[in-house]
């Protein structure tokens, strides 16, 4: 008889902007929408036999928790004051269940009977002299023009960054992921055949106290970091991140500009501390694939956008990463590359 294959295990990571991008006019509608239109890849990856453990941003979303949470305690004092560890909480029951709905809802309109989707509520211990809590970079919430994003900065005590062409935003402590609680029940999860939902916002951010307790704390930690160190503790095969562009580039912005199809670890690694990959941008999503697969061999990371994340699946699309023996610079800019695929 014919061993039977061991499932491999991909983790899929999506943006929180995937969902919501920020914008004034946000609605629960638009994310149920973005949820719908997710779900066809991430099932059609499970179809093929993957296990499929889906993570997911909050930027936006915990912003506007956070927000709504401050101007009903300021109109309604007998209201309990939310910190971020408590928005992260909601964010991920918000999320969880409008993402599990849209994969359960394709799964069934496929005529699948074993529809079995979990959103499961994830923290993250962190370490508590990490110096994020020190410089917050993590921007969540809607975009202002600068001028009312600086009189919110003084009346509420934030701070305040610019995030490109679309404005302003808060900005809290963004700690790096040490340890996710719930890591073996999504693997038990995982094997039992569910479709997992997990990490969402990066983890509900925790510290260890004096006692071996845990205590919340004031931070929405990086979604693709936690994503990454989640993969890795699974044993998981492939990382998917999901971004803004269709796959990485150089010289990005630049009539230089050239997009690529694959990059090696050491690739990634020498373009990164030349700068190519900006700290707001590209930057943390690189630091997190290299995070990856620095940690085992024949691990492979897919960098695309939502729009493209079926046919970059398929082969067709999207920035592939592994461990391969590295190129150099010239190569990369002025080579021909070819697409990646996990095999």
């Amino acid at each position: 008889m014919t061993p039977r294959a061991v499932p491999r295990t991909a983790v899929v990571a999506i943006g929180g902007n995937a969902l919501l991008r920020g914008g004034t006019h946000a609605t629960v509608a638009e994310q149920v929408e973005a949820a719908r239109r997710l779900a066809s890849p991430v099932v059609a990856l499970a179809d093929t036999g993957w296990r499929v453990v889906v993570t997911h941003g909050n930027g936006p979303q915990v912003g506007f928790i956070k927000r709504r949470a401050d101007l009903a305690a300021a109109l309604a004092p007998e209201l309990p004051a939310l910190g971020l560890d408590m928005c992260v909480a909601d964010s991920q029951g918000g999320l969880g269940y409008i993402l599990a709905t849209a994969i359960a809802g394709r799964l069934r309109s496929l005529g699948r009977a074993d529809d079995r989707v979990a959103a499961l509520i994830t923290h993250t211990v962190v370490d508590a002299h990490d110096e994020a809590f020190s410089h917050p970079t993590k921007p969540i919430g809607a975009f202002y023009p600068e001028g009312s994003a600086r009189e919110l900065a003084d009346l509420h005590n934030w701070t305040v960054a610019e995030e490109g062409e679309r404005g302003w935003r808060r900005v809290v402590p963004s700690p790096r992921p040490r340890r996710v609680l719930e890591a073996e029940s999504v693997r038990a999860l995982s094997s039992a055949g569910f479709t997992v939902i997990a990490a969402g916002g990066g983890g509900i951010p925790l510290v260890e106290g004096d006692d071996g307790g845990y205590q919340g704390v004031e931070a929405v930690i990086d979604k693709d970091l936690t994503s990454a160190h989640l993969a890795a503790e699974l044993g998981a095969d492939l990382l998917v991140i999901t971004t803004a562009v269709e796959r990485v580039a150089v010289d990005y912005g630049r009539p230089t500009q050239r997009f690529l199809d694959r990059l090696t670890c050491g690739e990634a690694e020498r373009l990164l501390a030349q700068g190519q990959f900006p700290p707001g941008s590209m930057g943390p999503k690189i630091g997190a694939a290299l995070d990856f697969l620095r940690g085992a061999p024949g691990r492979q990371v897919l960098i695309t956008s939502p729009q493209q994340l079926g046919a970059a699946l398929d082969g067709h699309g999207g920035t592939w990463l592994d461990s391969e023996p590295a190129r150099t610079t010239e190569e990369l800019l002025n080579g021909t590359v070819t697409a990646g695929r996990p095999q």
